[in-house]
């Protein structure tokens, strides 16, 4: 009885973590990210019986979902148009079940602790080895990781990603629970004192490293001059243009047109305009060029010898609307080929299981059917420049700008529709995951989105004036870059860290063995 009692007690380890992790994500500096981990491991290794452990790891992520991701509920009002206590709930189910890679690390370190007997060292080891491996490997709807946090804060060891990607950096986060939990038990000691110093001065070490990396990069040997444009369109008028409501296609236009004017005022002398994804109210491609808005923007380009970067839907070979990106010269043609979306959000661009269950369709028939894309394989070129396209989402997956880079993309172009998140964490949270691909790549990033937040990255990671929220906006910015941009030493070994902490875990389950063979007990 007093062991349940002692355990019941316990379980406000797993809530501390949750806040501690919670409270270290964007836009929250990362204070507690490198020791978060900490009270629930500590928890995991009191436990006798698996059940408690996938719990706690629940409860972790349960926690520090509500706190971190709590957008998600009024993204379910304004998207899915439930009333706030459906969105509540929504966002409940969310915290349940939109991140589950520590109750499955969890318990995956409890079966082969049971397999096997292990040293305390040992034990701790496997947990953190296991929670980073399964943090890389689990899907998530909205694949964060602990890696981002540094660059949110400035701190100059993001540079880092250069080497190891923001995956990697959150897998170092991750073991770096591992230190500091050394430190923590024997805090009383000369050697835990000695292992806080330790830690402060690799941190040091990291950052100073990071100032050199960014000193060391080449320098520019070419320039955009590129003009954000940023119209502010309101969900209710986009989704009234998209049920083909009258007015609201030219009501549209006019105001990007109208906000474009206004940037050209003061810029006159830009190289090119961008628009945010879907910016433009109709189909684009070849087959619509003398539709009567593409004839309007067309002539708007051409009095203004403006070319443009524009999203707007398209159609594919198979007759699909397809979320687009185009590029037009200063005649208004168009220059193919063109890019189409092809990371797709599910529950927002396609419904997963619709093709084997139909009457899917019919129980959400507010999330879209796009057609798929033909992944990075395609670069817009536009005044001689070769840009990267990319479609929201799709920023969130490295191996993605990694296809870009490898075509050779001198910089990157992402256009983005945040309006459905609010203006308090995911608009911060989607900025620097998405500008976080220049610094792995050294590319710049141009992002444009219809309601904030827009600004530019140069390839050292460093951000240029952001565009405010919820309001008309343009900007031009003056993008260094360089021609012939060399492949980074992550781009080279994309998935090194990974292949380390899989070496590690065999070598640390491969001692372990060796060990209760020669002790000869084994559990």
């Amino acid at each position: 009885m007093q062991t349940s009692k002692r355990n019941t007690c316990h379980w406000w380890l797993p809530i501390l973590s949750g806040v501690f992790i919670g409270t270290s994500y964007i836009p929250f500096p990362p204070w507690a990210s490198a020791f978060g981990m900490l009270p629930l491991w500590l928890f995991w290794q009191q436990q006798t019986r698996w059940q408690p452990v996938i719990w706690s790891g629940v409860l972790t992520s349960f926690v520090y979902t509500l706190i971190g991701f709590n957008w998600v509920t009024y993204t379910l009002h304004e998207f899915a148009k439930v009333n706030w206590l459906l969105s509540a709930v929504g966002m409940v189910l969310f915290a349940l079940f939109g991140h589950l890679f520590l109750p499955v690390a969890g318990g995956l370190w409890f079966g082969l602790r049971r397999r096997w007997s292990m040293e305390r060292w040992q034990s701790f080891a496997l947990m953190a080895l296991l929670t980073a491996l399964v943090e890389y490997h689990l899907p998530m709807l909205f694949k964060w990781n602990f890696g981002y946090s540094w660059y949110g804060a400035g701190l100059p060891l993001y540079q880092w990603a250069e080497i190891v990607g923001f995956t990697g950096l959150s897998m170092l986060t991750i073991v770096a629970n591992l230190p500091f939990l050394y430190a923590w038990l024997n805090r009383k000691r000369l050697s835990g004192k000695l292992a806080l110093a330790g830690i402060l001065t690799v941190f040091a070490g990291l950052n100073g490293g990071g100032l050199w990396l960014q000193q060391r990069l080449p320098q520019p040997d070419n320039a955009a001059k590129v003009l954000l444009v940023q119209a502010n369109i309101g969900n209710s008028e986009k989704q009234a243009m998209e049920h083909g409501k009258a007015g609201y296609q030219a009501a549209i236009l006019t105001e990007y047109f109208r906000s474009t004017d206004q940037g050209l005022a003061r810029h006159p002398d830009v190289d090119f305009a961008m628009w945010s994804e879907t910016a433009f109210p109709s189909l684009l491609g070849e087959q619509y060029q003398h539709n009567f808005y593409a004839e309007l923007l067309g002539e708007f380009l051409r009095n203004r010898n403006l070319p443009l970067i524009t999203g707007a839907y398209g159609k594919d070979a198979d007759d699909a609307i397809t979320n687009s990106l185009f590029a037009l010269d200063a005649n208004g043609r168009l220059i193919e080929p063109h890019y189409s979306k092809t990371i797709l959000l599910a529950l927002g661009e396609y419904i997963p299981g619709a093709k084997t269950f139909p009457w899917l369709k019919k129980l959400l028939p507010m999330v879209s059917e796009f057609g798929r894309g033909p992944g990075p394989t395609v670069l817009l070129q536009l005044n001689g420049y070769k840009m990267g396209p990319q479609i929201c989402y799709e920023s969130l997956f490295p191996e993605f700008s990694k296809g870009l880079a490898d075509l050779g993309a001198q910089f990157i172009v992402n256009v983005t529709n945040d309006s459905w998140y609010g203006t308090w964490q995911e608009p911060y949270q989607h900025l620097y995951m998405t500008l976080a691909r220049g610094v792995e790549f050294r590319r710049p990033v141009l992002r444009v989105t219809n309601t904030g937040i827009s600004t530019v990255a140069l390839a050292d990671g460093s951000l240029l004036e952001q565009s405010p929220s919820d309001a008309r906006w343009a900007n031009a910015y003056r993008v260094p870059f360089v021609t012939e941009p060399q492949t980074t030493f992550y781009q080279r070994h994309f998935y090194l860290m990974p292949e380390l902490l899989w070496g590690g875990l065999l070598c640390l389950l491969g001692f372990v063995t060796f060990q209760a063979r020669t002790t000869g007990y084994r559990r």
